[in-house]
This record gives structure tokens, C-alpha cells and sequence, in this order.
């Protein structure tokens, strides 16, 4: 699989080096800008998977950038890395704090680059997924408000239960992958709860108070 890698940079030499690092990985496609304004032009019509971004830069400099980007339906959800000269913790933390998944110091090992914008290419995949699963959070949330409320006509109704165990079931396994494990261990206690009122072995209302502590864990979450 190849990915599409913008690099930003006002000097011509640094875009030459990062080009050629990047070239060593052949999975690895790069255009380069010169300016935040081309870069900006450039990934609406490119659609990188990643942008390189430097910090310092006339006119446009990279914060600025990565606004502009923000700003664009098509671009406001791309990935950016900034690379920067500046390593005090005060600065890495602003530029994070943008919105940047990460930096790369400046100077940079050539040999390295490739295996670093693959460790954040790998972030980047990540953080979409995350994004994905709070998405579903959501719309779990929605579906165990509807079967509370269906429980309260009906303690016994088996397509509640069914719905209800599947809806727990999907997030005790997922939850605590994506460092949910207060939802992952209320999920859990639900499936216990509704497999003893299958049984008859519940007490009255554990269902619905597992229930209603998992959708607390979600609103929490």
C-alpha cells in the first residue's frame, strides 16, 4: 500500500533531503511545497495521507498552515507533523496542542525519516479509528436508551435481551482496546446481569441499573 507524504518547507535544500529519504521507502509517494499557501492548494487536490509541515516560514508559517487546513472540508481532518528546530517541552506541547499529531526534531537523521513518518502514518490510522469508535459509542448509547426503555413495558422480552447482550457484548470486547475500561467493565457486568435474568437467577432491576450504569460510563467516557 503507498501513501501520499506533502512535505512543506520554504528552503530548497531541507525539501531535497527529505525527498530523497523519504524515496528510500518505496511505499512512500512525496510532492513538496515551498509555501504554506501551495501546500494549502496542494493537499485539497493531492489528499495526502500525511503532511510534513515546517514551522518557521515567511508569510504562512506552519501553525498558520495547519488552520488554513482545518478550515477545509477536504483537509480538515489530514494529519499533520510539524518539523521544527525548537525542542523546548513548552513548544512541542503548543504545537501538539494545534492539533498536530506529532513533531519531528530538526536536524533529522535522513536514514531515520522514512521509519519516523511511518510511526506517525501508523498514529494517524489510529486516531481515525478511535475517532470511529467514539462515533459508535454514540450510537450504542442510543440503542441501550431504547432498550431501557423497552424493559421497563417488558423485564422479560427476549428481543430486548438479545439486542441488549449484543449491543454489551461488542463493547466489553472493544472498550478497553481504546482505553475505555470503565464502559468495557460495565459492558461485562450487563452481559452477567442478562444472563441471569435468562436463567432466573437475577434479582429484580439488575438489569436495568447495569444498564443504566454502562450508558453513565459512555456519557463519561
Amino acid at each position: 500500500m503507498a501513501f501520499r507524504i506533502l512535505h512543506v518547507d520554504d528552503e530548497t535544500d531541507i525539501r531535497e533531503v527529505v525527498a530523497i529519504s523519504l524515496n528510500l521507502d518505496p511505499q512512500l509517494t512525496t510532492r513538496s511545497c515551498a509555501s504554506g499557501e501551495e501546500a494549502i492548494a496542494e493537499a485539497a487536490a493531492w489528499s495526502p495521507d500525511l503532511i510534513l509541515c515546517d514551522v518557521i516560514m515567511p508569510e504562512m508559517d506552519g501553525p498558520a498552515t495547519l488552520a488554513r487546513l482545518r478550515q477545509n472540508p477536504r483537509t480538515s481532518k489530514m494529519p499533520v507533523v510539524f518539523m521544527t528546530a525548537c525542542q523546548q517541552a513548552r513548544e512541542l506541547e503548543r504545537l501538539k496542542s494545534l492539533g498536530a499529531i506529532g513533531v519531528i526534531a530538526k536536524p533529522f537523521d535522513p536514514t531515520t525519516l522514512a521509519g519516523a513518518v511511518r510511526s506517525h502514518l501508523w498514529s494517524a490510522k489510529m486516531a481515525t479509528v478511535a475517532d470511529g469508535f467514539r462515533e459508535r459509542l454514540r450510537a450504542d448509547a442510543a440503542t441501550l436508551t431504547r432498550c431501557r426503555i423497552a424493559l421497563a413495558k417488558n423485564a422479560m422480552s427476549s428481543t430486548v435481551l438479545d439486542e441488549l447482550h449484543a449491543c454489551a457484548h461488542k463493547l466489553a470486547g472493544a472498550a478497553g482496546i481504546f482505553g475505555a475500561k470503565r464502559v468495557s467493565w460495565a459492558a461485562s457486568a450487563l452481559e452477567e446481569s442478562i444472563a441471569e435474568r435468562r436463567s432466573g437467577a437475577s434479582l429484580a432491576g439488575s438489569v436495568e441499573e447495569d444498564a443504566d450504569a454502562l450508558l453513565e460510563c459512555i456519557a463519561q467516557s
